[in-house]
């Protein structure tokens, strides 16, 4: 007992010189699932590390104003654009940890609807609106500008990743007409048969990229926590593992991705620098 003591205390010990790492993040599935992954990374090599959820504006804020340190879901070149155009200058960019997103509007696999041209004559059926997410979201920005540009007789109701997937569920169950902001990587595609509609004016864009971007001086003050950050990289495969587990009723995001990092040796290790000492 005194020697497992010993142990826990020689951890906390080590924790506390290396120092606490301040991971900002919106409540999306995605970044949900990628900030406890990278938690549970930088637990592994030493750091305290404390988890905030904001909005996706004020996680931007945070990061130029270094009140957090670094975020792992900043969808460039579209999505947080206009973000990243307000305090670029102030923060870091390590470039993508993922490839291949794609953002657009999303209908069940057996909707009458194939093209984003197709909604105005479906406005009665969907009752009038577009369901999205927050309304922080540049992902809300993105699909008022599309709606501009189709020139759509139809509302963007906000709320969340919840409730979005919520009313998704309820109108696949009622066979119901809907669409809804959609991106990939999310579980609700291996969930569901699902479809994205049509762009032809390419109002989403092309696929975009998930980066890695820290506050300015993380190198200098904790020089191992911001090379993890900067090696972390994955593909949508090992993402979509880990936002599956998470959608487990009861399941703790936290706990699901300690087990995951646990059960991936070999991609995490690629992750941490030989110099870095696991706790």
């Amino acid at each position: 007992m005194l020697l497992a003591s010993a142990g826990v205390m020689s951890g906390v010990a080590q924790a506390q010189e290396k120092g606490t790492v301040n991971l900002a993040y919106v409540e999306w599935s995605d970044a949900v699932a990628s900030t406890n992954v990278m938690r549970a990374v930088l637990e592994k090599a030493g750091y305290n590390v404390e988890l905030t959820s904001l909005s996706a504006a004020v996680m931007w804020q945070a990061l130029a104003t270094q009140d957090a340190d670094a975020i792992t879901t900043a969808w460039l070149p579209t999505t947080h654009a206009d973000y990243y155009g307000r305090v670029g200058d102030q923060v870091e960019d390590f470039g993508a940890n993922l490839d291949g997103t794609k953002l657009g509007l999303v209908v069940p696999k057996n909707s009458s609807l194939d093209s984003i041209s197709d909604i105005n004559t479906h406005s009665d059926e969907l009752g009038g609106k577009i369901v999205g997410i927050d309304p922080g979201a540049g992902m809300m920005g993105v699909t008022e500008e599309a709606i501009e540009e189709y020139g759509l007789d139809i509302n963007l109701q906000s709320g969340s990743g919840a409730t979005m997937t919520a009313a998704l569920e309820a109108a696949i169950k009622n066979n119901e007409e809907i669409v809804v902001t959609g991106w990939t990587p999310h579980w609700m595609f291996a969930r569901w048969d699902l479809k994205y509609l049509e762009d032809p004016k390419n109002a989403f864009g092309g696929a975009e990229q998930i980066h890695t971007i820290v506050r300015q001086g993380l190198e200098e003050d904790m020089p191992e926590a911001y090379a993890i950050l900067d090696n972390f990289e994955w593909t949508p495969k090992e993402l979509g593992e880990v936002m599956l587990m998470n959608q487990k009723e009861g399941s703790d995001p936290y706990q699901n991705a300690k087990q995951w990092v646990e059960d991936n040796p070999e991609i995490v290790s690629e992750w941490i620098p030989e110099t870095a000492t696991s706790s």
